[in-house]
């Protein structure tokens, strides 16, 4: 997606293992990719559904 900031989490380790980089910054969309596929797939989800999967994560 044109216009997408993806970082990655501060939780992610730094030696390459599994980690998922996120797209916050466009208008009503978070995208979500795998960092070592970075061609591949992208998620789009709702910012609503984003926040409760990020709740939901951290045991919210």
């Amino acid at each position: 997606m044109t216009g997408a900031r993806w970082r990655t989490s501060t939780r992610s380790s730094s030696n390459g293992g599994n980690c998922v980089e996120v797209a916050d910054n466009l208008p009503g969309v978070v995208l979500v990719r795998d960092s070592k596929d970075r061609d591949g797939g992208i998620l789009v989800l709702a910012p609503d559904v984003w926040r409760a999967f990020v709740g939901f994560a951290a045991g919210r």
